[in-house]
């Protein structure tokens, strides 16, 4: 299921999100199979730019690399871009983060 998701590019490896904003904690949920899209769970409200900073920022303290919007979008429907080298690196810390794969 993961593989569905995510898409390997010159650039790095797009994620298909999709975020609930005031959230109790920010977090990784399961990935929505009907949707095709990994839940991203943000404690911040989705006011000017807010949520997608705070996207942003956590998603690079669990990948440990650059990230971005791909693009910005004020939709909870996203899609971000990972700085890395392969899908590998992306799934393996899924696995490890997502609630139930």
């Amino acid at each position: 299921m993961i593989e569905e998701i995510i898409k390997k590019t010159e650039k790095g490896v797009l994620i298909d999100i999709e975020v609930t904003t005031n959230a109790k904690k920010n977090e990784i949920g399961k990935i929505n199979k009907w949707r095709k899209r990994l839940e991203v769970k943000i404690k911040e409200q989705p006011i000017e730019g807010r949520a997608n900073k705070a996207i942003l920022k956590f998603l690079k303290e669990i990948f440990k690399t650059d990230v971005e919007l791909n693009p910005v979008t004020t939709s909870p429907q996203k899609t971000v871009l990972i700085s890395c080298d392969t899908k590998e690196y992306v799934v393996n810390i899924l696995k490890r983060e997502i609630k139930s794969v």
